[in-house]
């Protein structure tokens, strides 16, 4: 038994019954009353000090991998507290639950449980409208009016219309949706295996293409032997036959095969006892036949097929076992089963490397698809590369204009420290100006009159014709400006202008 948990832990894929929940809360609480039946003991209760009642925690729900799983359980939890809806529930076969019948039975449920149920569809639609806001925001919408109605319409399980409280249409929505999306998950896990060995298929061809002829030969034929070294391994039992479950009642629970009976080994490997045989107890059946294909200390055995291998053994069981189609394997299918011919003389089972998971066309289709997504992604990285050169030449740009900017400011800074001041106005006094007599301005050019005319007779100046004269010397020398003679009363309104800078 411990080696047969161990091998259960090892089992990654994800729990997909969600009726579960409501079957393991049911058996509970028919426990819980069958225990308030049991004739009480005599006690003496002054002399009996009664233990501290402690609350009993609610059994984990499984996780159906659904992305509304959480509100799924709740929903499902807060229904199974009204005594009514579970004594429908139990009374309600599958295919009446799928069709809706159950859900009808919401109006007669408590207040309470019916308020909870409100909050919890508040709750469900606000967390859509925050995933549907984070997504524009990743998008790059920030700016656009967001039509939250509209959005809601994807997600079928509930009512978007009446956000505000739960009616028998939204219970109605999740359970057709809930069982829609179970059944097509076992779909999506089988594509996404295809998907994964077309893409090792794929890998390993480019691999090839970049080897010599020499290399290239040498790793197919590793390959080769790899595949040959897999297929070699011990006959794999039908799942579910006699054979197959005789020998996990022989090496996994250490029984006699010659003492072996279906209803004690329902019972030994119905591990949580509920009276049914889950998707996840099915497949740790098993684990005995898969152990002859696969290792994971083998090079040739890869995990990832070994998990395929188990969901078709599963997958099987379930379409040969469960009458009612409820995902789900009780004792009395189990029972009915056992008496059939197929438990008895099956048919061989063929595993994942005798049944190719894709074909040809798909394996061509898949490769075409990958070829133009590498295109496309060689169109974006030119774009890319062509805005970031775009960037970093206008951020060249806006480094020289900043440095323009720095030699600037710094060249005024330089100009203010050595800025020089004028020198002072110098006032001129005419009492500081020598005197000079008319006879000295007339010697020079009386002279230079005689050296070049000797012979010419010069004529005598009038008194205004030798002011001027005068005046020019003066200018010559950088001397102010003699007066004429002015009546009295002038000298002083001379004298002032020449004080004036």
């Amino acid at each position: 038994m411990g080696k047969l948990a161990t091998q259960r832990s090892l089992n990654t894929q994800r729990q997909m019954c969600w009726n579960r929940a409501l079957v393991t809360g049911l058996a509970l609480v028919l426990v819980q009353m069958l225990c308030l039946e049991g004739v009480p003991i005599s006690i003496d209760k002054t002399k009996v000090k009664e233990p501290e009642k402690t609350p009993e925690e609610p059994p984990a729900s499984v996780d159906t991998g659904l992305h509304y799983d959480r509100y799924l359980r709740e929903v499902i939890d807060f229904l199974e507290k009204d005594q009514h809806f579970r004594e429908k529930l139990h009374n309600t076969d599958m295919e009446d639950i799928k069709q809706g019948k159950l859900a009808k039975e919401l109006d007669f449920v408590s207040h309470h449980v019916r308020t909870k149920l409100d909050e919890l569809k508040r709750q469900e639609v606000n967390r859509l409208r925050t995933l549907i806001k984070a997504k524009q925001d990743l998008e790059g919408g920030n700016d656009i009016a967001v039509d939250h109605q509209a959005l809601l319409k994807q997600f079928e399980y509930l009512n978007h219309m009446n956000p505000h409280t739960f009616e028998v249409d939204d219970l109605d929505r999740l359970i057709r949706s809930a069982t829609k999306d179970l059944e097509n998950y076992d779909k999506e896990r089988h594509d996404e295996f295809k998907r994964y060995e077309m893409m090792k298929e794929h890998d390993r061809r480019e691999h090839l293409k970049t080897l010599d002829e020499d290399d290239r030969k040498k790793e197919e034929e590793h390959y080769e032997e790899m595949r040959k070294k897999h297929a070699d391994h011990p006959k794999v039992n039908h799942p579910g036959s006699q054979n197959q479950l005789k020998e996990v009642w022989e090496e996994a629970d250490g029984l006699d095969p010659e003492d072996f009976d279906p209803k004690t080994f329902f019972n030994l490997h119905d591990t949580n006892g509920d009276g049914f045989f889950d998707e996840q107890e099915l497949e740790a059946l098993f684990t005995k036949e898969l152990e002859k294909i696969y290792d994971p200390t083998n090079e040739e055995d890869d995990m990832v097929e070994m998990e395929e291998e188990r969901l078709r053994m599963r997958e099987h069981v379930m379409n040969e076992v469960d009458s009612n189609k409820d995902r789900l394997v009780s004792l009395d299918e189990f029972l009915v089963a056992t008496k059939k011919k197929e438990f008895l003389e099956p048919d061989s089972w063929e595993t994942l490397e005798q049944n190719q998971a894709y074909t040809d066309e798909e394996m061509r289709e898949f490769e075409e698809h990958l070829a133009q997504q590498e295109q496309d992604l060689n169109l974006k990285a030119v774009d890319l590369q062509k805005q970031r050169d775009e960037l970093e030449r206008q951020q060249e740009q806006l480094n020289a204009q900043k440095i323009e900017l720095q030699q600037a400011v710094e060249h005024m800074e330089r100009l203010k420290s050595q800025k020089v001041e004028p020198p002072p106005e110098v006032h001129v006094d005419r009492n500081d100006i020598p005197e000079i007599h008319d006879n000295q301005l007339q010697v020079e050019p009386e002279a230079q009159v005689q050296e070049h005319q000797p012979a010419q007779q010069i004529p005598q100046d009038t008194p205004q014709e030798h002011h001027e004269q005068q005046n020019q010397v003066l200018d010559q020398h950088g001397l102010p400006q003699a007066h004429q003679d002015l009546p009295p009363g002038h000298h002083e309104a001379a004298q002032g202008e020449h004080n004036m800078p």
